[in-house]
């Protein structure tokens, strides 16, 4: 079977790790500082707190925001994760849905406008499997808002698919934004599991600094008691551990990424023009990621069965989740999620791929279900 998804570890990793168990010093240590500094210069952003998940990010950076009111408002999509949207749940917060863009499948930008109100504290957007949200496009919206309502929204990218994406030939954690990047398991760049909350001003990091662990400044004597907390955190801070696991990824993750680039091309290529197969639209002022490569086909059952016996993984990321029951009293017309999502099919398009794999993927394919 050709899989959907592959762990992907450095050679070098196993003796990163036992150099920190040899060090004895296994929670956020010196090895946790190396790859923030590491990420800040791959990301041309100085201003980054790791995490111990992304899902954590979320929450931290959610939490940076004023104190939740009982009308606040989280604008959301409904198609991504759903680390993404519990965490608004978990700082008590409401969501209001967004449609998503039967084009690309991310955000639809139209829909936001129309939704933001004097309610709207912030505004997640998800790059889905690592194709960038018009950010340009977001920024006037938002400059629009903010004339109209008197504020302007904070925005937070969900990046879980999106490392190495760029918009306009800018790493996507550097446009003004707090971005959060998950390192779990699955991802391009992994630590075993981890995340990076991305700050777009200094304030925000040192903030971020102090509460991924309860708030607490860890270069106080705290065995004196000499320190004070302003504003409590909770402990969503890395680990040596899983530092050096991700020290040793960040050598090889842009070879991955490129072979994930290369194997998309050639999708797009040789998959144009399938009957009853429809691809995504992408413009040029963007690189993606390519997570997975998703595409929209008539007949899913059909097309998953000929897949599967093929011996093709193939299959929805996640599931839509506004159709899960403890958030059924916010659902709402989603006229563009509803028109393609018994469409979509995620095809496996990483580094893990033989020639000889997308060529079988392409021929089954064509060969139609």
């Amino acid at each position: 079977m050709i899989p959907l998804f592959k762990v992907a570890v450095s050679p070098t990793a196993l003796d990163r790790v036992a150099e920190v168990f040899a060090s004895g010093y296994l929670g956020q240590g010196p090895r946790v500082a190396e790859f923030e500094s590491a990420l800040a210069a791959r990301l041309g952003n100085p201003r980054v707190v790791s995490v111990h998940s992304g899902t954590s990010g979320l929450c931290l950076a959610l939490r940076l925001l004023d104190a939740p009111e009982e009308r606040d408002e989280v604008l959301s999509t409904p198609l991504t994760f759903e680390a993404t949207n519990w965490a608004i749940l978990a700082d008590g917060r409401r969501i209001t849905w967004v449609d998503v863009d039967p084009a690309t499948l991310t955000m639809d930008l139209d829909d936001l406008e129309r939704k933001i109100s004097p309610a709207t504290r912030a505004i997640i957007v998800v790059h889905w499997t690592g194709y960038p949200v018009d950010l340009d496009r977001l920024a006037g919206i938002l400059d629009r808002a903010e004339r109209e309502h008197g504020f302007r929204p904070a925005v937070i990218e969900d990046c879980a698919h999106a490392w190495g994406a760029s918009y306009r030939g800018v790493p996507l954690g550097s446009h003004g934004n707090m971005c959060v990047f998950s390192f779990q398991a699955l991802k391009h760049l992994t630590c075993g599991d981890g995340g990076l909350l991305t700050l777009p001003g200094d304030e925000l990091h040192e903030r971020a600094m102090l509460r991924r662990f309860y708030g607490i400044d860890r270069t106080a004597d705290r065995l004196r008691g000499a320190y004070d907390v302003a504003e409590w955190g909770l402990k969503w801070h890395m680990t040596d551990l899983n530092a050096a696991i991700g020290l040793a990824n960040l050598e090889t993750v842009d070879e991955q990424l490129r072979l994930h680039r290369e194997n998309a091309a050639f999708y797009d290529k040789e998959l144009t023009g399938v009957p009853g197969l429809e691809l995504l639209q992408r413009s040029p002022d963007r690189e993606g990621s390519f997570y997975v490569y998703d595409v929209k086909v008539d007949d899913r059952p059909a097309f998953h069965r000929k897949m599967e016996a093929a011996g093709i993984m193939a299959g929805l990321v996640s599931r839509r989740n506004d159709e899960h029951s403890c958030v059924a009293h916010l659902r709402t017309s989603l006229p563009g999620l509803d028109s393609v999502y018994d469409r979509m099919v995620s095809l496996p398009v990483g580094w893990w791929l033989t020639e000889q794999d997308r060529e079988h993927v392409v021929a089954t394919i064509r060969s139609g279900w």
